[in-house]
């Protein structure tokens, strides 16, 4: 073994007392977004090292592309503390890049080694420019920074930098329930969540035959999408229809988008107790439709107790578009299959609905067993990046 990827940490760093947790965490799902590699992953309060096989590198690279809590990572030589064999593969790296600038920076957790960080850096500096004449030092902006890294029995060197998501370790935080359509919102939204460690569950509400069954499935791949970065999604989906129709016949058109949603956030606040989540999210946006101006949003949000996050709600279009095309989730939101939230749109919809009329338009029908009854006729399945899963069968 000559190499190893060298994990940093970043936010986790902010962490004290409870900082075993978070590095315990992220080690776990490493771990498990590794089951298929032959590595052997080495934990430390500040550092994380993966064994690994040089034929696996890339893919390995990949997975740990979509693993929260990693700030940076870098594929690391690794060997003996021993000044003449950090000189020699110093040497070695630096013929790569020849007629560059460079700079050593040296860090020396261990304080038995008979060198300073200072005193490091210089004897492998001046080794350098005695074996490569083409090269020269600049430490104020060097095109190569050789990062030197001498710690108890092993010492690293590695010159460069992977950036990793940043963020919380998914599990870190309790569970939450997304509100999960097939537009490009929702799924920005729970990338966002999962990004502070927040374990996360889907709900999609169905409304067959007025949604059809590419939207289901629609919803299913951006289900696959999100589970890339945690271990799997579990997606509850809701038969709507019922709700939906009795709304649009005994219901003002300008108040069923509002009225449907406090349906919604109904079902959303029963589904998580059931499931033992703390907050319900989706991806609303401030004033980009109707039903998300600040006074739709209050109105609609009183029929719950429980937190509802947004974490899109002050981003424009652009950069919701911007952070869904990263994630690799735009292109399946766009699919021109619609979901409940818009068919049946009407032309004009309140956007400054009262709770007063609310509450008398709710009176017209029995929400409470349409609602009970959607709940019992729930579908559950488990979004996992490999699998493939067609249910087209609801009821």
């Amino acid at each position: 073994m000559e190499r190893v990827l060298l994990i940093k940490y970043g936010e986790m760093t902010t962490k004290k007392g409870n900082r075993n947790f978070f590095v315990n965490t992220l080690y776990n799902n490493i771990k498990d977004k590794l089951k298929d590699f032959d590595v052997k992953i080495i934990k430390e309060i500040s550092r994380m090292f993966i064994e690994f096989h040089d034929e696996d590198l890339e893919k390995i690279k990949e997975k740990i592309n979509h693993i929260f809590g990693i700030h940076t990572y870098h594929i690391a030589y690794i060997m003996n503390s021993n000044i003449d064999e950090i000189t020699r593969k110093s040497i070695e790296i630096m013929q790569e890049y020849k007629q560059n600038t460079f700079k050593v920076e040296t860090k020396r957790s261990d304080k038995q080694f008979p060198m300073k960080s200072m005193e490091v850096s210089q004897h492998i500096g001046s080794a350098i420019l005695k074996n490569i004449k083409e090269i020269k030092v600049d430490v104020h902006n060097p095109d190569i920074l050789l990062n030197i890294e001498i710690r108890p029995y092993k010492s690293y060197i590695y010159t460069k930098t992977y950036y990793g998501l940043g963020g919380y370790p998914v599990g870190t935080q309790a569970k939450g329930m997304l509100m999960l359509s097939g537009g490009i919102d929702s799924p920005v939204a729970g990338y966002l969540t999962l990004k502070r460690g927040v374990v996360l569950e889907a709900v999609y509400f169905e409304a067959i035959p007025h949604t059809s069954i590419e939207a289901r499935n629609k919803v299913i791949e951006l289900s696959r999408k999100l589970s890339q970065y945690t271990n799997k999604i579990k997606l509850h989906i809701i038969p709507f229809t019922n709700i939906q129709e009795t709304i649009y016949k005994k219901i003002d058109p300008t108040y069923c988008i509002t009225i449907m949603r406090r349906m919604m956030y109904r079902i959303m606040e029963k589904l998580a107790k059931k499931n033992q989540a703390l907050i319900i999210i989706n991806g609303e946006s401030i004033g980009q439709v109707a039903s998300q101006t600040l006074s739709s949003m209050s109105v609609i949000n009183q029929v719950t107790n429980m937190p509802v996050i947004r974490p899109v709600a002050c981003l424009d279009k652009l950069e919701i578009i911007d952070i869904a095309k990263k994630i690799d989730s735009y292109d399946i939101s766009i699919l021109p299959y619609e979901d409940c939230c818009t068919i049946f749109v009407p032309k004009h919809p309140v956007i400054n609905p009262t709770l007063e009329k609310c509450l008398e338009y709710e009176k017209k029908f029995d929400f409470i067993s349409m609602i009970d009854e959607a709940i019992n006729k729930e579908l559950t399945i488990e979004i996992e990046e490999k699998k493939e899963e067609k249910f087209k069968d609801l009821l």
